[in-house]
């Protein structure tokens, strides 16, 4: 991609409002535009993060059985008048009359409309154990949104349910998925604190939360300094390791992000919507059910809480928009834009996503525009170094830059990224 035919409005000031570093840097960056207060759109650029983001989360879910479907965002206020729960959610559904005269919503959750659909089609032991997923944009009125994508009034979740006959298959089914979100959040860079949560109005017996700690989170977790003990409740000492010597398992309070929460739902739902299962003996019993979420868009900015410095935004590997950043100082000179041109066809060619900034601006320019949108990896092409017939080789993360022989480039392109991916790999497993 050509960066003077790509859709980048980079901002060098910090838009008014903007409270969080991740909102700030993402509405510098190009990556969202503010409609109105809670309400984002997605720039090229912020929509390749967060397609990286769903790719991810897709490969791991459907790595242990779970089936992606789409449910739909228009909801009868009847599912959530069965479910008891119209009244727990009045402050923060969008609701409307539709023109035949019937009471809708826009679905701030899918626990009902989810329930309704297997109880329609699931009535035997023998369809279970099932889990569903899907990717979904959610509604909620917030009174006051803030922090960008962290508290918005349209968002992106993924949600998952697990339906079972026996409690044995929920203890499954609940295992597998807590251990398929440390695998996805470690793909995206990020190391959550996981504690023991309230059900709230979830219901439930059972449900942990997966938090970033940032200083931009509206959650409080209360963490040991001696062990990795971490909850949500506030208390003085640790119950792991606290011991007679002073201070130590004491425990020390943080902000955080809720990027996942996990949660035994039990019978609740299956009950209240007839959801239903005849067992091997010939008796009829509700379906056992779990629920589990992931905020997609929410865990966009808690990448960039955890992944930035003051220059900009340091995208993890797996989740930024390219792969690798051409950048030809000055592109007016023959020899570094032929050099630039054909760097980017072969990198193409050997299936990378690269970027290539073909604009004629200044130096400084371009190196900042740079920092700020991220990209793991630059190659820059400068007319000094063509000279010796070389370019300069940098992460994201490096200080400084390499010099590699221009003949080189590719492959030394190539072999940094594949040492990068294994050494990711052997980190996550």
């Amino acid at each position: 991609m050509l960066w003077s035919k790509f859709f980048i409005p980079t901002l060098k000031e910090i838009p008014q409002g903007a409270e969080s570093i991740a909102h700030q840097l993402m509405l510098r960056a190009g990556f969202l535009r503010m409609l109105v207060a809670g309400v984002y759109s997605y720039l090229p650029c912020g929509l390749r993060v967060l397609n990286n983001v769903q790719n991810i989360i897709r490969q791991e879910m459907n790595a242990i059985g779970a089936q992606e479907v789409l449910l739909s965002c228009l909801q009868p206020q009847e599912l959530w008048d069965r479910s008891g729960r119209n009244a727990e959610m009045e402050e923060v559904m969008i609701r409307f009359v539709d023109r035949r005269g019937r009471k809708m919503c826009l679905g701030p959750t899918h626990e009902e409309v989810i329930t309704e659909l297997v109880a329609a089609h699931v009535t035997s032991y023998k369809q279970l154990p099932l889990v569903l997923y899907q990717i979904q944009t959610k509604f909620r009125d917030e009174i006051r949104p803030r922090f960008g994508l962290l508290r918005s009034c349209e968002f992106i979740m993924k949600d998952a349910y697990s339906f079972d006959s026996k409690e044995e298959g929920l203890d499954n089914n609940y295992k597998l998925i807590y251990q398929a979100y440390l695998k996805i959040f470690s793909r995206l860079g990020l190391r959550p604190v996981i504690t023991e949560a309230e059900s709230g109005v979830m219901g439930g017996s059972l449900s942990h939360e997966f938090l970033i700690l940032s200083e931009s989170g509206e959650d409080t977790v209360y963490l040991c300094g001696e062990c990795n003990y971490a909850t949500g409740k506030k208390s003085e000492n640790c119950p792991v390791c606290a011991s007679p010597l002073k201070g130590a398992g004491r425990l020390y309070e943080k902000k955080a992000i809720e990027i996942g929460h996990i949660f035994k739902l039990g019978t609740k739902y299956s009950n209240s919507l007839s959801a239903f299962f005849t067992d091997e003996k010939g008796i009829r019993a509700p379906i056992i059910m779990g629920c589990y979420g992931i905020g997609v868009s929410r865990a966009i900015a808690a990448i960039i809480e955890a992944n930035h410095d003051t220059k900009g935004i340091i995208w993890p590997e797996e989740v930024a928009p390219f792969d690798l950043l051409l950048l030809p100082l000055n592109i007016t000179d023959p020899d570094s834009r032929r050099f630039a041109f054909e760097l980017y066809q072969r990198l193409n060619e050997a299936g990378l996503n690269v970027l290539l900034d073909d604009r004629d601006e200044r130096p400084g320019v371009k190196f900042n525009d740079a920092d700020l949108i991220g990209i793991p990896l630059r190659v820059t092409i400068g007319v000094k170094n063509l000279e010796t017939k070389q370019v300069e080789l940098q992460r994201r993360t490096d200080k400084k830059p390499c010099l590699i022989g221009m003949a080189s480039a590719l492959e030394r392109i190539m072999q940094e990224i594949e040492e990068r991916k294994a050494c990711l790999s052997k980190i996550r497993n």
